[in-house]
C-alpha cells in the first residue's frame, strides 16, 4: 500500500487528541456532501423541465423540417425526389404565413398554417387536442384547428354557426385606393378543433387549415414554406439530417426538433450552467472547511511529522499525506452527496415530494427530475478538483512545522 495514503487514511479514521478536529473534519465532509447533493438535485430538475418541454414540442414539431434559406417559399417538386428514401415514412407540405383573422367584431393577427393531408401522421397533433377533432374539411366546407389561447381570445368554438374570416393582401395586384377591401383575399372556415401545446407561440397565435385554402389566401399556388418529415421508427435522425443536408446543399435548411426550437433550448442550457456555476461557488465556500481541518490536523500531528522525518520520510511524502487527507475528505463528501442527491431525485420522481403549485394550474403538479450520467460525472470532477485545490495550501505548510 502507498505509504502516504496509508498514513492519511489512519489520520482520517483515528481519533484526534483535540476533539474539535474531529468535529471540523465531520463538518467538512457534511459541507461537501450537502453542496454536491444540491448540484445533483438542481441540475436534475433543469433536465426534467427540459425533457418536459421536449415532450410538449415533440407532439407538434416534426422530426425533420426543410425550409429555404434565401426565400420565404419554394417549389417542392425540386426537393421531393430527393426524399424518395426508405428511411422517410411520410412528407407533409406546409405553407405558413401571417393573416388577419376576424370573428364577429373581433379582429387579431394570426399565423395561418396550411398543411397537406399527411400532416396528422407526421406530427402527433391528435394527441394534444383539447376539444373537438382534427378535421380540415367537412365535405367541401373548410375547417380550421386553432390554439386554445387564440380561441379563448376570440370567444369562438366548435359550436358556433358564424365562420372565421381570414384576410391577406393580394400579392399580384396593386392596392385599390378607392375600394381598399378589394386589395385583400378573403377565405372563411369553421372551427373543428382546439389544440393545446402549452406554449404561447402556438396556443395564442396559430390556426391550422388545409393547404389548398392557404394557397388561395396567400396566392402561393404550388409553393410551400416548408416540408415536414416523419422517419421510419428507430431511424438515426442525426445521420439522416446530415446526409440530407449534403443532398440539398446550402439553399435549404434541414432542422431536427431541437434546432427548430434552438433559441429556447439554448436559453435553458445557459440557465442550467449559470446555476451550476453559482452552486459551485457555494460549494467552494463549503470546501474551504477542508483548509481549516487540515491546518488544525497538521498542528495536532506536528510530533508525528517530526518522528516521520527522523525515520527518513521525505518532505514530498509528508506533503502527500496531508494532500491525500484533503482528497479523502472531498471524495467521501462527493460520494455521499451524489448518493443523497440520487436518492432525493428518485423520491421526487416516484412520489412528487415537492409540488410546483397545489392549485393544479401548471403543466405538472410536481417538479420533474431527470438524472443524466454526464452531469453526475461533471459534478464529481468539480468536487474532487475543488477539494484538491483547497488541500494544496495547508499541505504545503507542512515544511514550516517545527
Amino acid at each position: 500500500m502507498n505509504f502516504p495514503f496509508y498514513i492519511a487514511r489512519r489520520y482520517l479514521l483515528a481519533k484526534k487528541s483535540v476533539s474539535a478536529i474531529n468535529v471540523i473534519s465531520a463538518i467538512s465532509v457534511c459541507g461537501v456532501a450537502v453542496g454536491t447533493m444540491a448540484l445533483v438535485c438542481v441540475l436534475s430538475v433543469f433536465n426534467g423541465f427540459q425533457g418536459l418541454v421536449e415532450d410538449l414540442f415533440s407532439n407538434f414539431d416534426p422530426e425533420i423540417k426543410i425550409t429555404a434559406t434565401e426565400s420565404k417559399v419554394f417549389a417542392p417538386d425540386s426537393v421531393l425526389p430527393l426524399l424518395d428514401d426508405e428511411r422517410v415514412l411520410l412528407v407533409s407540405r406546409v405553407l405558413e404565413e401571417n393573416a388577419l383573422l376576424q370573428f364577429g367584431k373581433k379582429q387579431m393577427p394570426v399565423v395561418i398554417k396550411g398543411v397537406s393531408d399527411e400532416y396528422a401522421q407526421v406530427t402527433d397533433i391528435e394527441q394534444i387536442l383539447y376539444d373537438g377533432e382534427y378535421k380540415l374539411k367537412n365535405n367541401q366546407i373548410p375547417m380550421a384547428v386553432g390554439g386554445i389561447g387564440l380561441v379563448h381570445t376570440l370567444g369562438s368554438g366548435m359550436h358556433y354557426v358564424r365562420p372565421l374570416e381570414f384576410y391577406a393582401p393580394k400579392r399580384t395586384k396593386k392596392v385599390n385606393m378607392l375600394r381598399p377591401e378589394k386589395s385583400f383575399n378573403r377565405e372563411v372556415a369553421f372551427m373543428s378543433g382546439v389544440f393545446m401545446v402549452k406554449q404561447d407561440k402556438y396556443d395564442n397565435n396559430l390556426l391550422i387549415v388545409s393547404l389548398d385554402m392557404a394557397e388561395r389566401l396567400f396566392e402561393y399556388e404550388g409553393k410551400v414554406s416548408s416540408l415536414e418529415l416523419k422517419l421510419q421508427p428507430g431511424e438515426d435522425i442525426k445521420a439522416f439530417k446530415k446526409s440530407l443536408r449534403t443532398k440539398l446543399g446550402p439553399g435549404y435548411a434541414v432542422k431536427d426538433r431541437y434546432e427548430q426550437q434552438e433559441e429556447f433550448f439554448r436559453m435553458m442550457e445557459i440557465e442550467k450552467w449559470v446555476t451550476y456555476l453559482i452552486l459551485s461557488f457555494i460549494l467552494l465556500i463549503a470546501v474551504f472547511n477542508i483548509i481549516g481541518s487540515l491546518s488544525m490536523l497538521i498542528i495536532d500531528k506536528k510530533d508525528d511529522i517530526r518522528y516521520l522525518q527522523y525515520l527518513g520520510a521525505s518532505p514530498k511524502s509528508i506533503f502527500r499525506i496531508f494532500l491525500y487527507e484533503g482528497w479523502m475528505i472531498s471524495v467521501i463528501g462527493a460520494v455521499a452527496g451524489v448518493a443523497l442527491g440520487l436518492l432525493l431525485c428518485w423520491l421526487q420522481a416516484e412520489f412528487g415530494l415537492i409540488q410546483v403549485n397545489s392549485s393544479g394550474s401548471y403543466i405538472v403538479d410536481a417538479y420533474p427530475v431527470k438524472v443524466q450520467i454526464a452531469d453526475i460525472l461533471i459534478i464529481f470532477v468539480t468536487v474532487i478538483l475543488l477539494g484538491f485545490l483547497s488541500a494544496l495550501y495547508p499541505a504545503r505548510q507542512v515544511a514550516n512545522v517545527e
